[in-house]
């Protein structure tokens, strides 16, 4: 086992390797897995889990697990698109709030962790984005889960586009859940599926704002329209444009002038607010029947006044700075401008830009050679996208400079010119 383990390249990526050891006891697959992993570090064929020393701005610290020294890298890796994960006014907020709430709360809020911020924040977060009110979740994740183990019931339908999140792919995995997904920003395709599906239950429409992997926009304005066609419910999962497009960083929805048409709006802390948590934005009647039902908002602990007030914190800063916005924007027109060589995925509509490795690149190796030249970008293989569209994915902040790009540029370059 050892031997084909360590000489067999064709298992590169995490599915591939998966599926080969699927027939392993468990102790077996446990110890092939070790093996696996010590032998993409013998080969310089791991950077993942880097240990970060230093607050996330456009610059970082990191130990380098293969020199063993400390380093400073470009970060172009992180969601933290406005730079709140360390903004004074952030800071400040958060300080305060423990000074006065403490750190902790000790159970999920239902019961007892519905403290006076989770208020204050849930209706500023229904307000941004157009609705009657919110419910806040522990991650985007369970809040996937939460929506759709919740509200789909027997006789009812997802239609989901190809591309969702991880997360809303395991919610239609609920037991009981018939799902149908259609073409990656499809609308006729949506169509001919709400269509099939008649009178058959109620339909629910799933698809993200703006795409994780791609950094595209989806057609919301017309994607919310024919779900009021068909009378089917429209469920947008805006991680990745709450807070930076739309005219005071509403999402998506409000970029597209839709959010009205929109029945359910989902976001994350974890992307513009460089925090943990999502949330559930819809009709008080919604939220009301999602706060008895959602197993994952009843069963898990209620986030800690320092998240909360970091989220409001960054409602703040989002308000009384709105170039940071501005500037993101530009930085990524910047970067796809000097990154238009090198493939770009899809045109990028956030914060976001993806390239698509050349034919016969290992990947694992192009992303230690950007390590190697000081550029922190997540390398990103199946199963997070399908074998054959692995690709490098570049998130950018309002805080990086013209020289930041241009030095990522450069090292673009040079990798795809060392390709194997």
């Amino acid at each position: 086992m050892e031997t084909t383990l360590l000489t067999n390249r064709a298992d590169k990526n995490l599915l591939a390797w998966q599926a080969s050891h699927r027939h392993d006891t468990f102790n077996d697959r446990m110890r092939a897995f070790s093996l696996y992993m010590q032998e993409t570090r013998r080969q310089s064929e791991n950077t993942y889990a880097r240990e970060v020393l230093s607050s996330y701005n456009r610059e970082v610290i990191i130990q380098d697990s293969y020199s063993g020294h400390q380093r400073t890298m470009l970060m172009f890796a992180s969601n933290n698109y406005l730079g709140l994960a360390n903004h004074p006014w952030v800071n400040k907020m958060v300080k305060k709030a423990i000074d006065r709430y403490g750190t902790g709360i000790g159970g999920p809020p239902l019961l007892n962790g519905y403290s006076h911020l989770m208020r204050e924040l849930e209706e500023r977060l229904a307000y941004m984005k157009g609705k009657e009110s919110a419910l806040i979740f522990s991650s985007g994740f369970t809040a996937n889960l939460g929506i759709l183990g919740s509200l789909v019931k027997a006789r009812d339908k997802v239609l989901y586009d190809e591309l969702s999140h991880a997360s809303f792919l395991d919610g239609i995995h609920i037991p009981g859940i018939v799902s149908t997904p259609f073409r990656h920003n499809d609308v006729a395709a949506l169509e001919d599926e709400l269509i099939k599906n008649g009178n058959q239950g109620t339909c629910f429409v799933g698809v993200e704002g703006i795409y994780s992997m791609e950094g595209d926009i989806a057609p919301l304005d017309k994607i919310a329209r024919l779900c009021k066609k068909y009378q089917a419910i429209s469920i947008v999962d805006d991680a990745h444009g709450t807070g930076i497009v739309g005219t005071h960083g509403g999402g998506t929805a409000d970029l597209m002038n839709c959010e009205e048409l929109i029945d359910v709006s989902m976001g994350t802390f974890s992307k513009t607010f460089a925090m943990t948590g999502g949330f559930v934005a819809a009709s008080a009647d919604l939220v009301e029947y999602m706060r008895y039902f959602a197993r994952p908002y009843l069963f898990s602990a209620a986030l800690t006044p320092a998240t909360l007030a970091a989220v409001l914190a960054g409602l703040d800063v989002m308000s009384k700075e709105p170039w940071l916005k501005d500037q993101l924007h530009s930085n990524v027109r910047y970067a796809a401008k000097l990154l238009a060589p090198f493939n770009i995925v899809s045109k990028p509509a956030g914060g976001i830009i993806s390239l698509q490795i050349p034919k016969g690149m290992n990947i694992r190796k192009a992303a230690f050679r950007f390590h190697e030249l000081g550029i922190f970008i997540n390398s990103i293989e199946a199963p997070a996208v399908p074998a054959g569209k692995e690709r490098f994915r570049i998130s950018f902040m309002a805080q990086h400079t013209r020289s930041d790009i241009e030095r990522l540029a450069e090292a673009v370059e040079t990798v795809w010119k060392i390709q194997d």
